[in-house]
C-alpha cells in the first residue's frame, strides 16, 4: 500500500484480514506499519450499541421469520442467504473454514 493509506479491518474480531492486523481498542484505536495507518478496533458496533442493535435486528429479523415460517429445511433449501449462512447441519460441518473439534 502506499504511504498515508489506511486500513479498516473490520474482520478483526475473527483473527483480521491483513498481514499487518492486530486488535486495538477504542482507547488507543491506531498504529502504524510501513507508513499505512491501521484501524483494527475489535467489536467496532460497541461503539454505538443500539444503533447496532437496530442495524442487526433489522438486517436478521427477516430471516428468523423465514425459518420460523418454513422450517429449517425448506427455508435452507429456499433462500440462498440463509444456506450460505449455515455452518453446521443434522451435526455436520457445512462451512470448510470451521475448525473440526480434534483441531
Amino acid at each position: 500500500m502506499r504511504p498515508g493509506s489506511a486500513i479498516v479491518d473490520i474482520a478483526i474480531d475473527q483473527g483480521g484480514c491483513c498481514e499487518t492486523s492486530r486488535a486495538t481498542t477504542h482507547h488507543d484505536p491506531i498504529y502504524h506499519v510501513n507508513d499505512v495507518v491501521h484501524y483494527c478496533v475489535a467489536n467496532m458496533p460497541g461503539a454505538v450499541p443500539r444503533t447496532s442493535t437496530y442495524a442487526l435486528t433489522n438486517v436478521t429479523l427477516g430471516f428468523g421469520l423465514s425459518i420460523a415460517d418454513l422450517g429449517v429445511d425448506r427455508a435452507i433449501e429456499e433462500i440462498p442467504a440463509i444456506r450460505k449462512g449455515l455452518n453446521l447441519y443434522h451435526g455436520g460441518i457445512t462451512y470448510k473454514a470451521l475448525p473440526t473439534p480434534s483441531e
